[in-house]
């Protein structure tokens, strides 16, 4: 008797069993070809998130290197340029325009906002560039600089006291006796007492020891320059006048017409009240 082989198999079943092979195969494939799709997504997703956050970062860095640099100013000179630069709108920079020009000043953070109607959070940010003259920040100090009781019977001449005399004041060093025979000579001898406080480095306690002595008995005879005749070079020569304050001096008065007083020169940028002061010693308004 002949037993069947359980491995025989008719061509129906073959084609059965390689029907189901191929469907496994297939399984088996498009299982795989998913998981490595879902991988290189997600691989191409994070790339995507960090190439925008190193994208976003460089733009930022461009914004920040565009940014004008901001430099100490005294708000009541803003130009329209000035006002673009800082965020300001056109309408807030008018404000202060018309502020001005009825010869009015701003004195402080919140005189500048009451005026202009800037917002907290843009003055929050440009408020600590804010740069007053001395008369405005230290109005205590400047009253004691300017005041008489500091200068109790002055016999002797500042213009002819030399270094040995200097020295045997009270609160003097070597180093502030010559810088004050240097600033003599450079200005040619002092017009008045006050001018002791523009030698560098001095405290107020070395000229008041000063002021107890020594006084302006013998002026030096100068040549009052005329502001409105004189060109940027003779301008410059004047105590606290640099060039670029000289040139801006000549824009004004070719802008506006002949300086007829001298307190117009406050309008320039760089030109405080304190400076001012000394300039007059030197600059008429009409050379005659």
């Amino acid at each position: 008797m002949k037993l069947k082989s359980h491995f025989f198999l008719d061509s129906r079943q073959r084609s059965g069993i390689l029907l189901l092979v191929l469907i496994l195969m297939l399984s088996w494939g498009a299982y795989f070809f998913k998981n490595s799709f879902q991988q290189k997504e997600n691989v191409s997703v994070i790339e995507l998130v960090n190439y925008e956050q190193q994208l976003d970062s460089l733009v930022q860095l461009k914004e920040e290197l565009n940014k004008p640099e901001i430099y100490p100013f005294n708000p009541n000179f803003i130009t329209d340029y000035k006002g673009y630069t800082l965020g300001m709108n056109t309408e807030e920079v008018d404000k202060l325009l018309r502020f001005r020009e009825k010869n009015n000043w701003i004195n402080s953070a919140e005189d500048f906002q009451r005026v202009t109607g800037v917002s907290d959070s843009l003055l929050a940010l440009i408020s600590p560039y804010f740069k007053f003259p001395e008369w405005v920040t230290q109005p205590a100090t400047k009253k004691r600089r300017y005041s008489t009781s500091v200068k109790p019977n002055p016999t002797k001449d500042l213009n002819t006291v030399d270094f040995k005399a200097l020295m045997a004041l009270e609160n003097m060093n070597e180093a502030i006796a010559k810088r004050i025979l240097s600033y003599r000579r450079k200005l040619g001898g002092f017009l008045e007492d006050n001018q002791l406080y523009d030698v560098y480095g001095i405290k107020a306690s070395q000229v008041r020891s000063i002021k107890e002595v020594y006084t302006v008995l013998s002026k030096p005879e100068i040549v009052m320059i005329d502001v409105n005749k004189a060109n940027a070079s003779d301008l410059s020569t004047v105590p606290f006048v640099t060039f670029d304050i000289a040139r801006d001096i000549i824009d004004y008065r070719t802008l506006h017409g002949a300086i007829t007083n001298l307190d117009d020169l406050l309008k320039i940028d760089g030109i405080t009240a304190y400076k001012l002061e000394r300039i007059k010693l030197y600059l008429s308004t009409n050379q005659n």
